[in-house]
C-alpha cells in the first residue's frame, strides 16, 4: 500500500491496473467509495485512488486544521508528481471535483481531461445567502448534538436522505462516524462555501467537462453542478445514477465515463 508523506499529512493511496493514468478523487469519502468501477477501468487504466487526508486511512498532524479546496488540491498535486510524469485524467466528484478544479488551475500540466462529477459549489447558486448559515447550522448541529444526527441533518440537507432523516442519528459504523466527524468538523465550511475563481477555471488550459447524475436532479450537487456548466458555457455530461451513480451504476458509469474522456 503506497503512502505519500507530507509535512502536515500522511496520504494513503491504491494503484490497479496498466495504461494511462486515471485519477479518482472524492472527498470526504474514501478510496473504497470507487471499489465498484475501479476493476473495470484498471483493464487499461492505471487507476489511483486516494483517502483525503485526515480520512480512513490517511491522516493529519492537526486535527482541528481546517481543510480548503487549495490543500485538498495540492495534495492531489503531490499525488500526481509521485505517481506520474504525464499529464493524467481525472474523475473526481463531491468536494473532490471542487479540489480537481482547483488542480486544473493551479497545475494545468497535469491533467488532460477532468471530469467534475456534482461539485457543491453552493455560492454559485441563486439562494447561496440561504445557503451559507444552512451550512453553518449543521456544523453546529456537530458541534452540539454530535457526528451522527448531524450527518442525518446533512444528507436530508442535501437531498440525498428523505427529510424526515433531519434529527435523527445516522447508524455510522465506528470508522465510518470517525470520517464524519472529520469532515463535518475541518471540511464542511472551507469546501463547500469556497466561491470558485469561474474566469480561471474557464481559462484553464484543459479540457474541463462539468457532469451531473441524470437521477439526482434537484438535489444540492446536481443544481451546482447545472449552475457550473453554465457559468462555464458548457455542456452538462449526464451521468447514470445519482450522485454515488460510480457505485450504484458501476459498469454504466464506466460506459458513459469512457465516451467522455474518449472526447
Amino acid at each position: 500500500m503506497p503512502v505519500l508523506d507530507l509535512p502536515d499529512a500522511t496520504l494513503h493511496y491504491d494503484i490497479e491496473g496498466s495504461g494511462p493514468v486515471l485519477l479518482l478523487a472524492g472527498a470526504p469519502m474514501d478510496a473504497t467509495g470507487f471499489a465498484p468501477i475501479v476493476p473495470l477501468l484498471a483493464t487499461d487504466h492505471t487507476v489511483v485512488t486516494y483517502d483525503p487526508r485526515g480520512v480512513a486511512r490517511s491522516s493529519v498532524t492537526d486535527p482541528d486544521a481546517q481543510v480548503t479546496p487549495a490543500i485538498l488540491a495540492d495534495d492531489l498535486h503531490r499525488l500526481l508528481s509521485a505517481v506520474t510524469d504525464e499529464p493524467a485524467d481525472v474523475l473526481a466528484t463531491s468536494g473532490g471535483a471542487i479540489a480537481a478544479l482547483e488542480l486544473a488551475v493551479r497545475h494545468p500540466e497535469q491533467v488532460r481531461t477532468l471530469v467534475a462529477h456534482e461539485p457543491p459549489l453552493t455560492q454559485l447558486l441563486p439562494d447561496a445567502a440561504d445557503i451559507r448559515p444552512a451550512i453553518e447550522g449543521l456544523y453546529e448541529s456537530y458541534r452540539t448534538e454530535g457526528t451522527a444526527v448531524a450527518m442525518g441533518r446533512f444528507l436530508a440537507y442535501i437531498g440525498i436522505a428523505p427529510p424526515e432523516a433531519a434529527g435523527h442519528p445516522m447508524p455510522l459504523p465506528e470508522e465510518a462516524l470517525s470520517d464524519a466527524g472529520f469532515f463535518l468538523r475541518n471540511m464542511i465550511r472551507p469546501v463547500s462555501l469556497v466561491t470558485p475563481d469561474v474566469a480561471a477555471i474557464r481559462a484553464a488550459p484543459v479540457r474541463i467537462v462539468v457532469a451531473a447524475g441524470q437521477t439526482s436532479t434537484g438535489q444540492l450537487a446536481n443544481r451546482t453542478a447545472v449552475a457550473l456548466a453554465e457559468q462555464l458555457g458548457t455542456e452538462l455530461a449526464l451521468f447514470p445514477g445519482d450522485h454515488g451513480g460510480y457505485a450504484d451504476e458501476a459498469e454504466p458509469f464506466t460506459t458513459q465515463l469512457r465516451k467522455v474522456l474518449a472526447g
